[in-house]
């Protein structure tokens, strides 16, 4: 079985960004790193950890169900939204 069958982060997406600062631990930025990584090798395009993050969390977070029934509607406008603006 391929790396990219078990990659749950697909190719990046190119997407407008705000940057964000935020501290995590070294562990945790050494896994990013493997990941980011494997995930280079995958694709074949070279990424940094700091790139997959919001995509991480963006898949994260659609993942969650109790997110999405607290959100749902918050969700489905910024869904929309963010279509529109594509």
């Amino acid at each position: 079985m391929s790396a990219a069958k078990k990659l749950r982060l697909g190719p990046l997406p190119k997407t407008e960004n705000i940057k964000l600062t935020f501290a995590c631990p070294a562990s945790l930025k050494a896994d990013l790193d493997r990941y980011a990584a494997l995930h280079a090798q995958t694709y074949g395009e070279a990424v940094d950890a700091v790139a997959l993050i919001p995509h991480m969390l963006e898949a994260f977070m659609v993942r969650d169900r109790a997110f999405r029934r607290g959100n749902a509607s918050a969700g489905a406008v910024a869904r929309k939204e963010k279509a529109a603006s594509a």
